[in-house]
């Protein structure tokens, strides 16, 4: 893996004076030159709108654009082009969900259930829901090392349950939750699921029609493709039944003066000029990645996983959050040092070149369970080595040192 490193020109810098070690990649991942390469080869060549005009630029942006639909298609293993639907993000896509399908289904005393790992993005969503319709909001319990246990699903997803929406990995425990199960126990009792893909997506194979997931969706500045730009998975039947949340142009088949009629999916839920270059420099990181193989991502960030705890464990006063076993995590780790706010732990790493991300990771929730306000994170992808997690336990021991001199 330390071949791909030189694919990723950001990295071939010094930050304070010391090369730069990059662990903030669950934040957002740095971008190979393979993708820039495209997004500046659209801007240079291709740059027109799509699927209006009919001239050659027209033409060329829209087969790119469309043709990265089918690679979005293709890496989650989707039935149909018509179920993949551009979004900016995964917050846009979760929010559509919540918006488009929890508004027409969800009912006065309707059970809506999520977890306490849950970004804010998939718990705000369906807080509101609740609150909106009169639905009742419940949690799925953690195991002490931050898991959840089927037993648990089975004994909290009732026949009143309508939504189920959870993490596939969290972004700061690490864990990877039984997606397929849980799908399992919810539509035995009538419920859909959503799943929250962010962590996953760059990491791990996903097959949707396995996973029999409802809705599903993820970001493509996780995975090495451009911000702004997002994936929402859905199966046709329930993105058919749907009513778009956005209206404008391109999402429209007929306009009168008041009445409307919508395109046919996806195009339905596209509404306004799309982001052309986002979505061909999506396909462009997936063409990346799946090159690569997502089942030898997910093999070297276990190993660097197990690495980083065996070294980490060594320094005393730091304690880390989420399951121990590296094959149940993906690759980040979440810790504290004793005594140091996590902002100043980051601060001084910076010092040394190194970058994690620090704070509440828009999981104020998981913190209370934690019983903190704050965690610092360590985040792995493939341009990370063995060598950069040997930076960082260097670094922790420093600023160790550092805040006990100080203190």
């Amino acid at each position: 893996m330390n071949e791909f490193r030189k694919d990723f020109p950001i990295l071939n810098q010094e930050v304070n004076g010391h090369p730069l070690v990059y662990l903030d990649s669950a934040a957002t991942s740095q971008k190979p030159k393979q993708v820039l390469d495209v997004i500046r080869r659209y801007y240079d060549l291709d740059n027109s709108n799509v699927h209006r005009g009919v001239h050659t630029l027209g033409n060329r942006a829209t087969d790119s654009y469309e043709g990265s639909r089918e690679k979005v298609r293709k890496f989650i293993n989707a039935k149909s082009t018509k179920e993949i639907i551009y979004t900016r993000g995964t917050t846009t896509s979760l929010n559509t969900v919540a918006s488009g399908y929890g508004r027409q289904h969800v009912e006065e005393g309707d059970e809506i259930i999520i977890s306490y790992m849950e970004h804010h993005s998939n718990l705000i969503p369906w807080q509101q829901l609740a609150k909106e319709k009169k639905a009742v909001l419940k949690y799925l319990d953690l195991e002490e090392d931050g898991t959840i246990t089927l037993e648990t699903v089975r004994n909290t997803i009732t026949d009143k349950t309508k939504i189920v929406a959870i993490t596939m990995a969290s972004n700061v425990l690490g864990t990877i939750n039984p997606i397929k199960e849980i799908a399992e126990i919810a539509h035995a009792h009538g419920a859909i699921i959503v799943v929250d893909a962010a962590q996953a997506a760059p990491h791990m194979p996903i097959d949707v029609q396995d996973l029999d997931a409802d809705f599903l969706g993820f970001s493509g500045h996780k995975m090495g493709g451009p911000t702004g730009i997002g994936v929402l998975y859905g199966k046709e039947a329930l993105l058919e039944e749907m009513d778009p949340i956005e209206f404008g142009g391109e999402m429209i088949d007929f306009v009168d003066l008041y009445e409307s009629t919508w395109k046919e999916l996806p195009w339905k839920f596209e509404g306004g000029t799309p982001n052309i270059a986002g979505a061909i420099g999506l396909g462009a990181a997936i063409d990346y990645l799946t090159e690569i193989g997502l089942e030898n991502i997910a093999n070297h960030e276990h190993e660097l996983v197990e690495y980083a705890l065996q070294e980490m464990d060594k320094i005393g006063g730091l304690s880390i959050y989420g399951p121990r076993d590296p094959n149940q995590r993906c690759g980040l780790i979440t810790f504290n040092l004793e005594g140091v706010h996590p902002h100043d732990l980051a601060t001084v790493l910076d010092m040394n070149g190194i970058a994690i991300r620090a704070g509440h990771h828009c999981a104020q929730p998981l913190m209370k369970w934690l019983s903190c306000s704050a965690t610092a994170r360590a985040s792995f992808y493939i341009y990370n080595t063995k060598q950069d997690i040997d930076r960082l336990v260097e670094g922790l021991r420093g600023a160790k040192e550092y805040f006990n001199d100080v203190f």
